[in-house]
């Protein structure tokens, strides 16, 4: 075990450098860590493509990049240079894999930390058995029990857990995001804005857009003309074309229905989240990313087991939290067998009591 004195707080070193939902889920973890006392620096080593994130997020205070596994060898070596120069006291690996464990060995970090699975743990000294692939807990209490378990290796104090916004903007940056895509699409601002993805990011299961324009039209109908809300479809890199076309289904069917402008990279897209009262998305990076931003979400999950909406729940409050999945008997990624008409009961009551959400501040 090791101590640290108020004088000189650890050096932390946070590793999520997979997906983008997957790093958006180490928010609650991040923040945990930060909550600590005394506040230990935390970097984080995240790829290229949720770099953006990672300098947006208040918990973190430096990110380094990593190249990722085809990287070269010169690549390879200036990553190790880099994290030697970080004098990281100890490396929280949330998604274990032998190339980060040994690269931790081989930089000298004297404590090592990552769930207790496949044989990457030989290069950890600390392990910590989860059986994550049961999906009896969410991923990102997962995340902030490893949080807790280094704090505790540390002989640090472990603070109560952080409760949403694990992303908290102030009232007017989201109220400047409101403003901003009011005047791009001459919207009413006292309308609910629903905005909705149906790209999959190349991972997640999702409803096809057909569904998604059922369920829009179903949404709508079951609302009268102050709750109705106007849609804003939204897409991922190569996502654009199935965008446009989806909006212009919701166009012909007379729904209110508006694509969300080009936005300027990750992080300026994400901000624009915030001026949602309602986000619509398979399990994917931006439903998580409206998760930490406390947004109300509806997800629509698989039947598989290690995709559950327990496993990959979002992380806002549990009253802003909708999910939906096939029934048991259903195949694992028939999406088909979703009751597209409850869940569309189910988001039409949540737009009815509560129409435009009050920004999520601290």
């Amino acid at each position: 075990m090791t101590h640290f004195s108020h004088q000189q707080p650890p050096r932390l070193l946070v590793v999520r450098n997979d997906k983008l939902g997957d790093f958006m889920l180490a928010w609650p973890a991040l923040a945990c860590l930060k909550a600590s006392e005394p506040t230990p620096h935390v970097s984080v080593l995240v790829p290229g493509y949720t770099a953006p994130m990672a300098r947006l997020c208040p918990w973190v205070d430096e990110v380094i990049v990593d190249p990722g596994d085809g990287a070269g060898r010169e690549a390879r070596q200036d990553l190790l240079a880099q994290i030697r120069a970080a004098d990281v006291d100890a490396l929280l690996t949330l998604f274990s894999t032998p190339r980060i464990g040994w690269l931790g060995w081989r930089a000298g970090i004297p404590l090592r930390l990552a769930p207790a699975t496949k044989w990457a743990q030989l290069f950890y000294n600390h392990r910590i058995t989860q059986r994550r692939s049961r999906s009896a807990k969410p991923e990102y209490v997962y995340n902030m029990e490893l949080a807790e378990a280094l704090l505790d290796a540390l002989a640090l104090p472990k603070p109560t857990r952080p409760a949403p916004p694990y992303w908290p903007l102030s009232a007017q940056e989201q109220g400047a995001q409101r403003h901003r895509i009011a005047e791009e699409l001459a919207l009413d601002p006292e309308r609910p804005w629903v905005f909705l993805h149906a790209g999959s990011g190349g991972s997640a299961v999702n409803l096809t857009a057909e569904a998604y324009a059922r369920l829009a039209q179903d949404v709508t109908s079951r609302l009268d003309e102050n709750s109705a809300p106007s849609w804003i479809l939204t897409a991922g890199p190569g996502e654009e074309d199935n965008a446009d076309a989806l909006h212009r289904t919701l166009k012909g069917m007379a729904l209110d229905a508006h694509r969300l402008p080009a936005r300027d990279g990750l992080g300026d897209f994400a901000l624009s989240l915030a001026a949602a009262d309602l986000f619509i998305a398979g399990s994917t990076g931006p439903l998580h990313i409206a998760g930490c931003l406390n947004r109300a979400t509806a997800g629509f999950y698989p039947a598989r087991r290690s995709a559950t909406p327990l496993r990959w729940q979002t992380c806002n409050d549990a009253t802003r939290r909708l999910a939906f999945r096939p029934p048991a008997e259903a195949g694992e990624t028939d999406m088909h067998a979703i009751d597209l008409e409850a869940a569309a009961e189910q988001i039409a009551r949540r737009l009815a009591s509560s129409p435009t959400s009050e920004p999520s501040t601290t």
